[in-house]
């Protein structure tokens, strides 16, 4: 909600010796110093160039985009790879308004951003001044709390609340709108040491109740599934979920957003669940008695909206940070309310076993005898070999960002992760774009990590001007363009859904992304078959700088398994795969 400040500052203590000012716009950098902020991605303009005058004194690293979206995916991938709150800047009116579609991405995956914008004076406010928008208005549905700072002084208590909003709960992002002439005013300066913010008071701790009754759901339980989300790599609960799964002897499905949360290696893992999931994960939540659903939405890519067809013969829990996700998309038997990590330390305590060894045996048979399959081809590239390639030759040691899209589905199919924060992408907004400068971000965050960008032909299209980024700074992202020279999901859609009338998707005439890159200074190679593809990628990962690799890949392959829209995971199309 936005909120105009104006409740006074506490009075600080008298002294004898006059106290230093600082304008608005020195304040706010002492600030996000004070927050242990290292780095900032923006884009100048007129309502902040107080704020630029102040960086030109070189406290903070800043990155400058060369589009304001690709600022803000940069923060977003920064703060998805560390956990902690990426901070943007952005000018007022356009530069403002090219930061809603990160934040409405950030916001959808639950990510902590703290988007700072200039606006005009606020004599202007009002009058549809150049360059003016109510930027606080726009993205009120899509921030979790937005500020618009009427008065310097209420800048330091402004900034420590918005990073404890974005970072605290269910993270999100924050937007603070500081006008010119609040950056230009002058304050002395200090730093509040606490937050207490009247009706936010996130809980944190479960209800000791609802965790025996979860301990006694699980003594009852002969079919027991875990359906882990987002909320265990937000939590840091990697351990604390292994630690459950093994003791109560479940199998265990990650969705997307969860995928690193639990190991892909584990023999408890049976893969993604839902749209594209496997087998074995749908036909577990078909039949499981039990469903322990862990920092997830139940989103329609899980439940296909089919609520009649979805875990029908189980009692459900559902742990979550967010009590307003309980109960919101399907009814819930045991609901806990708390931070993950804590729930699940309660939960592993004196936790029975359940009765469940046939049970996980079955699920285990069904991910062994129906795995994800493709048609493999030595004439063409596939572009799941691909994916599956660029696992191996890395160890899936690497972190790995995406667009949306079929790669982005493979992605999820052919790389298992083995680490939380590995697995960047847009899951919630499905972003066209977010990929390659997340991978900015998360390159910054983990500079000794090998740092894959895994996008499509349309995606890149979007964002890769970027590519002077990385040049100029020399940031050693490897970017992986899946070429199928076309909209590739919304191909598959058209073939499945509209009789294969292919309305706009064709992207033949892209422009040559070896040469693009090499305009931009950048190491690039091309590969049409596999030995292309091995030797093109063996020097892009041995190059010290950014590479680009341009895959260029089947163009009629499908991503399989898939369920329809509206149709049961019992209705699961399979494809012709055979390896």
């Amino acid at each position: 909600m936005a909120q105009r400040l104006t409740m006074p500052v506490e009075e600080q203590k008298p002294t004898n010796q006059p106290q230093q000012e600082f304008t608005g716009s020195e304040i706010l950098l002492r600030c996000l110093i004070e927050e242990g902020v290292e780095v900032v991605f923006g884009y100048p303009g007129g309502a902040v160039l107080p704020i630029y005058d102040s960086l030109y004194q070189g406290a903070l690293k800043h990155l400058l985009a060369r589009h304001e979206q690709g600022a803000v995916h940069a923060a977003d991938g920064y703060a998805r790879a560390t956990g902690k709150p990426g901070v943007v800047i952005a000018t007022s009116g356009p530069g403002a308004t090219n930061l809603v579609t990160g934040m409405a991405t950030a916001q959808m995956d639950s990510i902590p951003l703290v988007c700072i914008t200039g606006n005009v004076a606020q004599n202007l406010i009002g009058t549809d001044a150049f360059q003016e928008a109510d930027i606080t208005g726009i993205t009120m549905p899509i921030t979790k709390h937005s500020y618009l700072v009427t008065d310097v002084k209420e800048l330091p208590r402004v900034v420590k609340e918005a990073f404890h909003i974005a970072s605290s709960g269910r993270p999100g992002p924050v937007l603070i709108d500081i006008p010119k002439d609040v950056s230009n005013a002058r304050s002395t300066y200090r730093y509040p040491e606490q937050v207490h913010i009247r009706g936010y008071q996130p809980k944190t701790d479960p209800h000791p109740l609802q965790i025996t009754r979860l301990h006694q759901a699980i003594a009852e339980a002969k079919k027991p599934l875990i359906l882990a989300g987002g909320g265990v790599v937000t939590a840091g609960a990697e351990q604390e979920l292994i630690a459950f799964a093994e003791k109560i002897n479940a199998p265990v499905t990650t969705t997307l957003m969860g995928l690193g949360g639990f190991p892909g290696q584990h023999a408890h893992w049976v893969g993604m669940p839902g749209m594209h999931g496997t087998y074995a994960a749908n036909h577990a939540l078909l039949e499981c008695d039990l469903l322990i659903g862990i920092g997830v939405r139940f989103d329609d890519r899980v439940t296909m909206g089919r609520l009649d067809k979805f875990a029908t013969g189980a009692k459900i829990v559902h742990i979550d940070i967010d009590p307003a996700e309980i109960g919101k998309n399907v009814d819930t038997y045991i609901p806990i309310v708390g931070d993950v990590k804590k729930s699940l330390e309660e939960a592993v305590k004196e936790v029975p076993r359940a009765r469940s060894d046939a049970w996980m045996g079955q699920v285990q048979q069904w991910y062994r005898e129906k795995p994800l399959t493709f048609k493999d081809s030595e004439e063409m590239l596939k572009p799941q070999w691909v994916i599956r390639h660029l696992y191996e030759t890395t160890g899936g040691d690497a972190v790995v960002t995406t667009d949306v899209g079929q790669h982005q589905m493979w992605v999820a199919q052919y790389f298992p992760f083995a680490r939380p924060r590995s697995f960047i992408t847009s899951g919630g907004l499905g972003t066209m774009g977010f990929g390659f400068p997340a991978a900015v971000g998360a390159q910054l965050a983990k500079p000794e990590a090998t740092v894959i960008s895994v996008t499509g032909d349309g995606g890149f299209q979007m964002t890769n001007q970027e590519l002077a980024v990385v040049a100029l700074t020399n940031i050693p992202v490897k970017v992986a363009v899946i070429n199928n020279r076309c909209l590739g999901m919304v191909r598959q859609w058209q073939e499945v859904f509209h009789s294969k009338r292919y309305s706009e998707v064709d992207l033949a005439d892209s422009p040559d992304f070896v040469k693009l890159a090499e305009a931009y200074g950048v190491k690039a190679w091309r590969a049409t078959n596999k030995e292309e593809a091995k030797e093109a990628w063996k020097e892009a990962l041995a190059h010290p700088g950014p590479a680009v690799v341009d895959f260029q890949v089947a163009s009629e392959e499908n991503v399989y398994p898939m369920v329809a829209p509206g149709s049961g995971l019992d209705e699961m199309i399979m494809g012709e795969g055979d390896e």
